[in-house]
C-alpha cells in the first residue's frame, strides 16, 4: 500500500522537526525524533544535515557556542541517517565534529540502536582504527562493542580513551586508597586485552606514566602486577609484551610503564634466561635506565653461572660500545668477575673489552687497558695480535704502559708530524629560480616546513609576487580554491596566529582593511625593545608591505629575494633587478630595497664592479646601492656586561641581566630605512633590557643579516643568555652565524662560549659545528672566546661538564690544536689563585688529550698549583697529565 496522504503529512512533520532540533543544537531529541522515520525520510534529512554542516563551518569566528551544540546535534542525527557503517563512520570521524572525550555519545548510541550487530561492529572497527577520533569516541566504541559483542578493538586510540576513562572516573575520588584502580581494572571485561596492549604502545597513555610518589592510588604497574599474580592477566604475555616494548626503545616517559610492570611482575632466573637475547638487545639502543635494568638481570645470571659466553660478549660489545661511564665501568668489573672465575672465556671476551681502547675517556681506557693485561697471558698469538692492533687507539698518555703489555707486537708511530682537521669551507649554494606555474607554486606554498625554511619561504614569497604581477586573477583562482581563507578576514589571525603567507595570500584577495596593513607597515619598534621584537619586525614589515602592493605595478618582482643559501644576494643580480625596476618606471618598495641592501654581499670580487653599475643606473635607489657598497661604516654592534664591581646589587643579576648591547650610531640607516630597520641605526637604548617573548622565527634571523654576523651575533647573545642556564635555548642561527659574512668581534665569541655551554646536547653540537666552520674559514679567534670562556665559567654561567662535552666533540673531529687554542686561553683564570671551579677536572681531561695528540708545549699558569696538590681526583690527575703532556 502506499503513503496516504495523512502520514505523508506526519513524516513532513516529522523531518521538519528533527532539522529544527538540530539547528536548535538539541542533541538529546534527536534519537526520539529518528525513530518514526524510515529510510527515504532519513535520506532527506541526511542531504539538509550536509548542507548545515557546511554552513557551521562559518560560524566559529562569531558564534562559536551556537556552533558547538549543533555540531553534537548534527553528530548524533547524522549516525542515525546514514545507512551504510562506511559512511556512517565516516561521519562520525570527521574532525569538526568529533566530540570532546565522548560527549554525546550516549544519544548517538540511542540514534543507532535499531542497527544489526554486524552494522555497529563494522562502524565500531572503523572508527577504532583511527587514533585521534578513536580517543575521542571510546564511549561510543565501547558500546556498539558490547551491543554487537565483537572483538575488543586492541588499538592505540581506543586504549587512550580507554586509560582516559579511568583517569576521569578517579578524577572525583579525593579519598580512595590504592584498590580503586585494581578493583575497576578486575571488574572490566576489556582489561585482560587492553591492559595488554597498553604495555606494548609506542607511546604510553599519561595516566599509565605516572609513579607511585605521584600518584599511589592509581599506580598502573602495581595494579597490573596484582592482576598477573591472579591470573587475570596471562604471565608469560605480559613478560614478553613488556620486554619486546623496552627493546624497541623510544623516550623514557614511555617506557616507565612497561619497565616498572616488569620490575613488579619479579620474573625468576628461568623466565630471564629464556629470554637472554631480548635482554642483550635492550643493552645496546635503549635509553640508559633501560639499558641498566637489563644489564643489572644479565649480571645476576652471569653470577649464577647462567649466562652464556657468548651472549656476555654480545652484551659487553653493546654495551662498551655506549657512552654512558656507569655503565661502562659495570660492564668492566662485570668481565672482570667472569674471568677471574673461567680463564678461558678471556680469548672470547678480551676484543670486546679492547673497543674501549678508543673511548674518549682515558680512564676508561686505563681501566679496559689493565683488564687485558690481567689476562693476556690466557690468549694465543693471534688474539695477542688483534688487541695490540686495537691499542694503537689508546690516547698518548697510556702508550708506555700499552708498550711494556705488548712489546714489538705494538705498532708505534714515531716522527709523523701531526695535522689538523677540519671541515672544509661551506661554499654557499644557489638559490634556484622561483616557481615557473601557479601550479608549482601552489604546492611550494602548501609544503611542509615552507615557512621553517628561509630560502624555500623566500622562494615562495618571490614566486607569489611574480606570478601575481603576471596574472593576478589566475593566481586568485588557484589561493581561493587551495586554501581556507576563512579566518583571514579577521584580524586576530594575523595578530595571535600569525601566518607569513596568508598575510600576502590575503592581501592579494583583498579581504583585509588597507589602513591595518599600513599600519603594521608603518611599526616602528620602541626604544626600549627587545632584540627578538626588533629582528622579528623587519620581515613583518616586508610582509605587510608585500600584502599592500601585491599584484599591482608597484610590485612586479622582489629585490630582497637571496641568491645563495645563507641569505646573502648576489650585488650584480641586486643591480639587474634595480636596472628592472628602472626599465618599468617603478620606485622600488621601501622595505623591500632595505632588506636587499642588508643582504647584498660586500666582500666578494664583484661588489667593485656592481657599485660601479648600480651608481650609473641613474636612480635614486642605484645610487643608493653604490653608496652602501663604498660604505666604510656598516651596521656595527658592540657587547658588553657590567662588572659587578659597577654596583653592588649586581651580586644578584644574572649574566642575562647584566648584558649590555650597543648598536653603533648610523644616520644613513636611521634616515633612509623604513620605520622597522631604523633600530640597526643605533636607536634603542643600550641600558639590559629584558624579553617575555616566547623566542620562535629564529631560524630567519640569519638570513635578515647575512652580511653582518657581528650585528647578527650581538641580537642573537640575549637569548643565548637567558638560555644559558636553562635546559634548552635558542641557537638556531650559529650556522648563519658562522657561514654569513662581515666583522668577527667579541659578539661572535660570546655567542659561541655561551652556545658551547648550552644545556642541551643537540645545540652543543650545533656550537661545535659553527666553531669548526668558522676555524676553517679562519675566522675563529680562539684567544677571544676562549677568554670569554673563563669568566662565563667562573661565575656559573657555563657548566664545566657541558664544556667539556662540546669540547671533547670538536676534538674527535680531529680539530685538537683549535680546541687546545680555546681551552688554553680558558684555563689559565679558571686554574689561578681560589677554589677551582667544581667540575673543572672533566676540562682538563680534554684539554691534555688535545695536547697529548697535536703536541703542544709551554706553560700553562696556574696549573703547577692545581698539579702539585695531593689525592687522586679527577682535578688533580688531569693536571698533571696536562702538565706532564705540555712538557714532553
Amino acid at each position: 500500500m502506499g503513503t496516504t496522504k495523512a502520514e505523508g503529512e506526519g513524516h513532513s512533520v516529522g523531518i521538519e522537526k528533527l532539522i529544527e532540533a538540530v539547528r536548535g543544537g538539541r542533541a538529546d531529541e534527536v534519537p526520539s525524533l529518528l525513530e518514526g522515520l524510515g529510510a527515504a525520510d532519513r535520506g532527506t534529512v541526511l542531504a539538509e544535515l550536509k548542507s548545515l554542516r557546511t554552513e557551521v563551518r562559518g560560524w566559529e569566528a562569531k558564534r562559536p557556542r551556537e556552533a558547538a551544540d549543533v555540531r553534537r546535534a548534527l553528530y548524533v542525527a547524522g549516525a542515525g541517517c546514514h545507512p551504510g557503517a562506511s559512511a556512517a563512520a565516516t561521519w562520525l570521524g570527521g574532525r569538526d565534529l568529533v566530540p570532546w572525550r565522548s560527549e554525546g555519545s550516549g544519544p548517538a548510541l540511542q540514534a543507532v540502536a535499531d542497527r544489526s550487530p554486524e552494522w555497529q561492529a563494522d562502524v565500531a572497527g572503523r572508527l577504532a582504527a583511527r587514533p585521534s577520533v578513536a580517543e575521542h569516541s571510546y564511549e561510543l566504541i565501547r558500546g556498539l562493542v558490547e551491543r554487537s559483542g565483537c572483538a575488543v578493538p586492541a588499538t592505540d586510540g581506543y586504549v587512550l580513551g580507554w586509560a582516559w576513562e579511568f583517569r576521569a572516573g578517579s578524577r572525583w575520588r579525593r579519598s580512595f586508597e590504592g584498590p580503586e584502580l585494581l578493583e575497576r581494572l578486575r571488574e572490566d571485561a576489556q582489561t585482560p586485552v587492553l591492559a595488554l596492549h597498553a604495555l606494548s604502545m609506542a607511546e604510553s597513555p599519561e595516566a599509565l606514566t605516572w609513579t607511585v610518589t605521584e600518584a599511589p592510588h592509581a599506580h598502573w604497574p602495581t595494579a597490573v602486577a596484582a592482576l598477573v599474580g591472579e591470573g587475570l592477566l596471562n604471565r608469560t604475555e605480559v613478560l614478553d609484551t613488556a620486554l619486546s616494548r623496552l627493546l624497541r626503545g623510544g623516550r623514557p616517559r614511555d617506557l616507565r610503564f612497561p619497565l616498572e610492570t616488569l620490575r613488579l611482575v619479579e620474573p625468576t632466573s628461568a623466565e630471564f634466561r629464556e629470554r637472554i637475547p631480548d635482554l642483550v638487545g635492550m643493552t645496546a639502543d635503549t635509553p640508559s635506565p633501560i639499558a641498566g635494568y637489563a644489564q643489572e638481570v644479565l649480571a645476576g645470571l652471569a653470577a649464577d653461572g647462567g649466562l652464556p659466553t657468548a651472549a656476555l660478549v654480545e652484551m659487553t660489545s653493546a654495551v662498551l660500545f655506549r657512552t654512558e661511564k656507569k655503565l661502562l665501568r659495570a660492564q668492566l668489573t662485570l668481565v672482570g668477575k667472569v674471568l677471574a672465575r673461567e680463564p678461558g672465556a678471556a680469548a672470547e671476551l678480551l676484543p670486546a673489552v679492547a673497543e674501549v681502547f678508543g673511548n674518549e675517556d682515558t680512564d676508561l681506557q686505563g681501566r679496559a687497558l689493565k683488564l687485558v693485561g690481567r689476562h693476556l697471558s690466557a690468549v694465543d698469538a693471534s688474539v695477542r695480535q688483534e688487541l695490540a692492533g686495537q691499542a694503537g687507539l689508546l690516547s698518548p698518555v697510556h702508550r708506555p704502559a700499552a708498550v711494556e703489555l705488548f712489546g714489538e707486537a705494538l705498532e708505534v708511530e714515531t716522527g709523523v708530524p701531526y695535522e689538523e682537521i677540519l671541515p672544509p669551507v661551506p661554499e654557499p649554494e644557489p638559490v634556484g629560480p622561483p616557481a615557473a606555474t601557479v601550479e608549482e607554486l601552489v604546492e611550494d606554498m602548501l609544503a611542509k616546513g615552507v615557512s621553517e625554511d628561509p630560502v624555500r619561504f623566500e622562494r615562495a614569497l618571490d614566486g607569489l609576487v611574480r606570478h601575481a604581477h603576471r596574472d593576478r586573477e589566475a593566481l586568485t583562482r588557484a589561493v581561493r580554491e587551495a586554501f581556507t581563507t576563512t579566518s583571514w578576514q579577521e584580524p586576530h589571525h594575523f595578530s595571535y596566529d600569525f601566518r607569513a603567507l596568508h598575510a600576502v595570500l590575503a592581501g592579494l584577495l583583498g579581504l583585509l582593511e588597507p589602513s591595518w596593513i599600513e599600519d603594521r607597515r608603518a611599526r616602528e619598534p620602541e626604544t626600549t625593545a627587545c632584540f627578538h621584537e626588533a629582528l622579528t619586525g623587519i620581515p613583518d614589515a616586508r610582509l605587510w608591505e608585500a600584502s599592500a602592493l601585491i599584484g599591482t605595478d608597484a610590485l612586479p618582482l622582489l629585490l630582497a629575494s637571496p641568491t645563495v643559501s645563507t641569505g646573502g644576494i648576489d650585488p650584480l643580480v641586486l643591480v639587474e633587478r634595480l636596472r628592472a625596476y628602472r626599465d618599468a618606471g617603478v620606485e622600488p618598495a621601501p622595505a623591500d630595497l632595505a632588506q636587499a641592501l642588508l643582504r647584498v654581499l660586500r666582500t666578494g670580487p664583484d661588489a667593485g664592479r656592481a657599485e660601479r653599475e648600480a651608481s650609473a643606473l641613474g636612480t635614486v635607489a642605484g645610487q643608493r646601492l653604490g653608496a652602501w657598497l663604498r660604505a666604510d661604516e656598516p651596521p656595527a654592534a658592540t657587547v658588553r656586561f657590567l662588572e659587578r664591581e659597577e654596583d653592588r646589587s649586581l651580586e644578584r643579576w644574572s649574566v642575562a641581566q647584566r648584558l649590555v648591547i650597543e648598536l653603533t650610531d648610523r644616520a644613513v640607516v636611521r634616515e633612509e630605512f623604513p620605520p622597522a630597520f631604523r633600530w640597526l641605526g643605533g636607536t634603542l637604548e643600550t641600558a639590559p633590557r629584558h624579553c617575555y617573548h616566547w623566542v620562535s622565527g629564529g631560524e630567519h634571523w640569519a638570513a635578515i643579516l647575512p652580511a653582518d654576523r657581528e650585528v647578527l651575533a650581538a641580537c642573537f647573545v640575549p637569548s643565548l643568555a637567558r638560555g644559558s642556564d636553562r635546559s634548552r635555548a635558542t641557537t638556531d642561527p650559529l650556522t648563519g652565524i658562522a657561514e654569513a659574512e662581515g666583522r668577527v668581534g667579541r659578539a661572535v665569541a660570546v655567542a659561541l662560549a655561551l652556545a658551547l655551554g648550552s644545556g642541551d646536547a643537540d645545540y652543543r653540537l650545533l656550537a661545535v659545528d659553527a666553531l669548526l666552520v668558522l676555524a676553517s674559514r679562519g675566522d675563529l679567534d680562539a684567544r677571544q672566546v676562549g677568554e670569554e670562556l673563563e669568566w662565563l665559567v667562573a661565575e656559573g654561567s657555563v657548566k664545566p661538564n657541558r664544556l667539556a662535552d662540546a669540547a671533547r666533540t670538536a676534538a674527535a673531529t680531529g680539530a685538537y690544536a683549535t680546541v687546545w687554542a680555546v681551552l688554553g686561553a680558558a684555563l689559565p683564570g679558571l686554574l689561578g689563585d681560589g677554589k677551582p671551579v667544581r667540575g673543572l677536572g672533566e676540562v682538563l681531561a680534554v684539554a691534555a688529550d688535545c695536547v697529548e695528540r697535536c703536541g703542544a708545549r709551554g706553560e700553562l699558569p696556574g696549573l703547577d698549583g692545581v698539579a702539585s696538590g695531593k689525592g687522586s681526583s679527577q682535578l688533580v690527575v688531569q693536571a698533571k697529565r696536562l702538565r706532564d703532556a705540555l712538557c714532553r
